[in-house]
């Protein structure tokens, strides 16, 4: 008895298109992957940053009534340390308050940062007398005390960083700090609040 010999299936074309596809995507993304990486090697990307180069209190009123009136100088740095890659910064929004009473908004029209550069803002801002709580008038009677003022600042604005041909990338600059001033003699707080990451 002789074996049946049956004829061997053909495999439908349909899958070879799909396996020539599946072949040509998977060697582009690895191409992909190697131009991404070659070229952070050779930028060297650092993240774009803000931070309080300086603060100064330029007056601190209290009344005996209890109502509050103070003037604030605050500069505030946006700093691209990239040789090689462009920076723009936007909705850019940060809230300075004395323990929960809003003393003033800092905002600034979107603004770009060349390569290795800074741009510093500038705010000044004077705030009409508000009338203080029991608690808030506590907390202003100690801070005369102990000669200390603190102000909390914090907010965000939104950085996009251009990196050449390898597209752009946003994300948030988060800065919430405490901002510490003397009354008497130097009004001038150094400040160590910054988006960088430590």
């Amino acid at each position: 008895m002789r074996p049946v010999i049956r004829p061997q299936r053909r495999t439908n074309p349909l899958i070879w298109c799909l396996a020539i596809i599946c072949t040509i995507f998977t060697v582009l993304v690895i191409i992909t992957g190697i131009v991404v990486f070659v070229g952070y090697l050779a930028i060297r990307p650092k993240v774009p940053f803000v931070r309080v180069a300086s603060a100064h209190l330029d007056y601190f009123n209290f009344t005996s009534d209890g109502y509050l009136s103070t003037g604030l100088s605050i500069m505030i740095g946006a700093e691209n340390d990239n040789k090689k890659a462009h920076a723009s910064f936007s909705d850019f929004r940060y809230d300075l308050d004395f323990h929960g009473l809003d003393i003033a908004r800092l905002e600034a029209a979107p603004f770009d940062v060349g390569n290795n550069k800074s741009v510093d803002l500038m705010f000044v801002f004077e705030s009409r007398p508000v009338p203080l709580d029991s608690e808030q008038v506590n907390v202003v009677d100690l801070s005369l005390k102990k000669n200390m003022i603190a102000f909390e600042l914090k907010g965000s604005s939104r950085a996009r960083w251009r990196v050449g041909p390898l597209g752009s990338v946003k994300f948030w600059c988060h800065l919430h700090c405490q901002l510490l001033f003397q009354i008497n003699g130097s009004s001038t707080t150094s400040s160590r609040c910054s988006s960088k990451s430590k």
